[in-house]
């Protein structure tokens, strides 16, 4: 009987992969739904290498072990693939045959993979939100929700055009956030990889020098705080990084917590410089994301609890579930937003405007823009912020260490003379 290799998911969207004997495809995927599994990808078993996993079949198998939070497909894949999905819709091809024709031309096999699964699950009688639900370290929440709200409404084209738009966006911001903060991080590393330096190979031969020619008298109390540095660096080095790591692990069971993580975020938010920056770039996001799921004709109470779990940031978080309570009581969305003391109050104002004008979506969309040009001018003034102020403390450091060392041979000087 032949052998046949498949990947399935489970009802959680876990994939699963296996080899089963049988007489055909069709019998192997009967089996599979048999077990409540959803057949991916079945194909024969075609000689000892499939048998036998190399390299190939074990780099798969590290895929399907990576931890749930990371995503197999990256966020410019999945935009790119929305964006071609609804262009296809958009010109009247039929959803399945889109899917097969994405399909057959995606480069990343990953990617190729899921679409196949999707193509598959409507195959089978199945909605495409559905098939999106089983595959939810790449499609989250929002992504099935809008599917969902875009496949009732009839609409399912214009809403992956907004999803489309959405990554798009959300894609930029998320760039141009981090190329804010890569100078001053590439900076930080080399100060502290220079620090290092000195001490470990020229602050020593300092110490040698000032041993023989001073003979016992006492060093300046600078230069021993760096001669102290560099002997902790060179010769106690384990138990400095035992002290980091017990640190740093202290710090994520304190961000696992729901009130250490609330005071963390909360404190990166009040970090000066760069959390002005970070409150922006949350606020466009979060409005974007709202306004898209609003849109797209999710109701607004789901829409805050997916823009709530979509934002990244406890502080915020814990803002948005305020906001749902109030909202689920009764009250208008802007006082209850506003009363968080999270929000700039601009949010606030417009938020009540486009809700007495009947135009929320569209006002979140607004204030969305209007952040991310506040995003622009913040990175633009922060990198010529950052760059005197990183090059100063770059020469404080490496200045404070040559003033330690020039302090005894000052001291020399004056006894040989």
């Amino acid at each position: 009987m032949p052998s046949f290799i498949y990947t399935a998911c489970d009802s959680r969207g876990a994939e699963q992969s296996g080899q089963l004997e049988a007489a055909d495809e069709a019998e192997v995927s009967g089996v599979l739904r048999q077990r409540g599994q959803f057949p991916v990808e079945i194909r024969p078993a075609e000689g000892p290498e499939d048998i036998l996993p190399g390299a190939e079949e074990l780099h798969w198998t590290l895929i399907e072990l990576r931890l749930p939070s990371v995503s197999p497909v990256s966020a410019k894949q999945r935009a790119v693939f929305t964006r071609q999905l609804a262009t296809l819709l958009g010109a009247g091809m039929p959803l399945l045959r889109g899917l097969e024709v994405l399909a057959r031309q995606e480069n990343s096999r990953t990617l190729r993979r899921i679409i196949a699964s999707l193509g598959d699950g409507i195959r089978s009688g199945g909605t495409l939100s559905e098939a999106l639900a089983r595959h939810p370290r790449v499609f989250d929440r929002l992504y099935v929700n809008m599917a969902k709200a875009g496949e009732a409404g009839g609409v399912l084209d214009v809403v992956l055009e907004r999803l489309a738009g959405f990554q798009e966006k959300s894609l930029l911001l998320r760039g141009k956030v981090r190329a804010a903060l890569t100078y001053p991080a590439v900076v930080l590393a080399v100060s502290l990889l220079v620090l290092a330096g000195l001490l470990v190979f020229v602050v020593p031969k300092f110490q040698q020098i000032f041993a023989d020619l001073l003979k016992g008298a006492p060093l300046p109390p600078l230069t021993q705080a760096v001669l102290g540095a560099s002997l902790l660096v060179r010769e106690h080095y384990a138990a400095v990084l035992a002290v980091l790591s017990a640190i740093w692990l202290a710090f994520e069971i304190l961000r696992r917590t729901t009130r250490g993580a609330r005071l963390i975020d909360g404190a990166v938010l009040r970090t000066p410089l760069l959390g002005g920056l970070i409150l922006k770039s949350l606020v466009a996001r979060a409005a974007r994301t709202w306004g898209t799921l609003l849109a797209g004709g999710v109701p607004i109470l789901q829409a805050i609890r997916i823009t709530r779990e979509t934002i990244g940031n406890a502080r915020v978080a814990a803002a948005f579930d305020e906001v749902h309570d109030r909202v689920k009581e009764g009250a208008p969305v802007a006082a209850p937003l506003g009363a968080t003391g999270v929000f700039p109050p601009m949010v606030a104002g417009l938020i009540e405007v486009g809700e007495h004008t009947g135009q929320l979506a569209a006002m979140l969309t607004k204030i969305a823009e209007i952040y991310d040009q506040e995003v622009d001018t913040a990175v633009a003034g922060l990198g010529s912020l950052l760059e005197p102020v990183l090059i100063v403390l770059l020469a404080g450091v490496v200045g404070t260490i040559v003033v330690a060392l020039f302090l005894p041979i000052v001291r020399i000087v004056q006894l040989l003379t």
